[in-house]
C-alpha cells in the first residue's frame, strides 16, 4: 500500500521554505478549537514543530498546503452561508497519515458545503512521525487502526453533537466526508465509531461518535495487494449509509480499495452509493478539471438529499 499520494508527496517535496509557517491557520474570521481540553490521549512523538507550507507546483492550477507534525488537534467550524439545512459534515482532509492537505482535501471542502446550507467541522488530526504502520496489527490481511487519528474522530463527531443546538445543527444528521487516508478515516469511524478508545474528559463524550451518513472519497488502506479486506473495519447494519467516488486510473491506493468495501456494504445491507468513472487519478478533491469526475459534488448534493440529510434545491 502506498503511504502517500504521489501528487501530494511531490507537491510536499517541492513546498517553498519562505511559504512555512508553523501552525497552519484558517482563513480570518474562523478559528481554530482545540478538540481536546488537555493532552491529548496516546500522544506520540514527532520530529518536530507543527509546519504548514505551500507548495510551487500546481494541482490542477492551484498549490497545495500540506500540514505536518500535527500534534495538537483542532477542529474549525464553517457557518453554512444562506439558508441553514441543519445539516453538519466533519471533514478528514487525506495525506497517508503522513500529511493533511488542509486546502486541497479540507477548507475547499467546506466552501462547497457551506455553499449548500450545510456547517462544515475541519478536523486536523493526528498523523503519526513513523509511516502507516505506526499501530501494526500483525494478523494477515489486517491493515492497522490508525488510533490517535480516530480518537480525534470520535472525540469531534461528540463535540458536534454536544454543541449542536448552540451550532443549529440537528444531531441526527452529522456526517463525514474524507479523502485517501482521510477516506480511510470515514471508513474506520463508520464501523468503530462504539469502539471505547479513550477515557472520557468531559460531558461531550457522553454522546455518540456515530456518523450518520459517510462519504469516502479515493480511500486508501481498505483492501491489500492480494484484495483481502481489512479486518480492522467490521462493517454492520449499523454503519451509516455511504457515497463512494473512485477513477479506475486511480495508481496511487487503487480501485479495488472502493469495491472492496462497497461489497462489505452491500452484503451488509448498508445502503450504499458509489461512482466509478475512468479518468481521474487520485488526490484530485474539488478542483475543477476536463474530467467528470470532479464533478462528483453535485452527485454527492442529490445523494445527501435521497437519504433525507439535506432538502431538495430551492425547498
Amino acid at each position: 500500500m502506498k503511504l502517500c499520494t504521489i501528487a501530494l508527496c511531490l507537491l510536499v517535496a517541492c513546498a517553498s521554505a519562505h511559504a512555512a509557517t508553523t501552525v497552519w491557520q484558517p482563513a480570518a474570521g474562523n478559528t481554530q478549537i482545540p478538540i481536546w481540553p488537555g493532552a491529548a490521549p496516546d500522544a506520540q512523538q514527532v520530529p518536530g514543530p507543527e509546519t504548514a507550507k505551500v507548495s510551487d507546483k500546481l494541482l490542477a492550477g492551484k498549490p497545495v498546503t500540506a500540514v505536518t507534525n500535527v500534534t495538537r488537534p483542532t477542529m474549525t467550524v464553517y457557518a453554512p452561508k444562506g439558508k441553514n439545512t441543519r445539516a453538519a459534515v466533519v471533514v478528514f482532509p487525506g495525506g497517508g497519515f503522513q500529511i493533511l492537505a488542509m486546502d486541497l482535501e479540507g477548507t475547499e471542502a467546506c466552501d462547497w458545503l457551506t455553499s449548500r446550507g450545510i456547517t462544515c467541522v475541519l478536523l486536523k488530526y493526528r498523523i503519526p512521525s513513523a509511516p502507516y504502520e505506526w499501530q501494526c496489527d500483525c494478523r494477515p490481511h489486517n491493515f492497522a487502526l490508525s488510533v490517535p487519528s480516530l480518537e480525534d474522530a470520535q472525540r469531534t463527531m461528540r463535540l458536534v453533537r454536544h454543541h449542536a443546538a448552540e451550532w443549529h445543527i440537528d444531531p441526527h444528521r452529522i456526517g463525514v466526508l474524507g479523502f485517501s487516508a482521510g477516506g480511510f478515516l470515514v471508513a474506520e469511524i463508520s464501523t468503530n465509531f462504539a469502539r471505547r478508545l479513550y477515557s472520557p474528559v468531559d460531558a461531550a463524550d457522553r454522546e455518540s461518535a456515530r456518523p450518520d451518513f459517510a462519504m469516502p472519497i479515493y480511500p486508501g488502506h481498505l483492501a491489500t495487494d492480494d484484495d483481502k479486506f481489512n479486518a480492522n473495519v467490521p462493517v454492520s447494519r449499523e454503519t451509516p449509509p455511504t457515497f463512494l467516488v473512485q477513477a479506475e486510473d486511480d495508481y496511487v491506493d487503487g480501485v479495488n480499495q472502493s469495491l472492496a468495501y462497497y461489497i462489505a456494504l452491500k452484503n451488509a445491507k448498508v445502503p450504499t452509493e458509489m461512482h466509478l468513472y475512468a479518468h481521474g487519478g487520485h488526490a484530485f478533491g474539488l478542483r475543477p478539471t476536463s474530467n467528470p469526475i470532479t464533478r462528483w459534488p453535485a452527485l454527492a448534493e442529490m445523494w445527501m438529499v435521497t437519504i433525507g440529510m439535506i432538502p431538495a434545491a430551492g425547498r
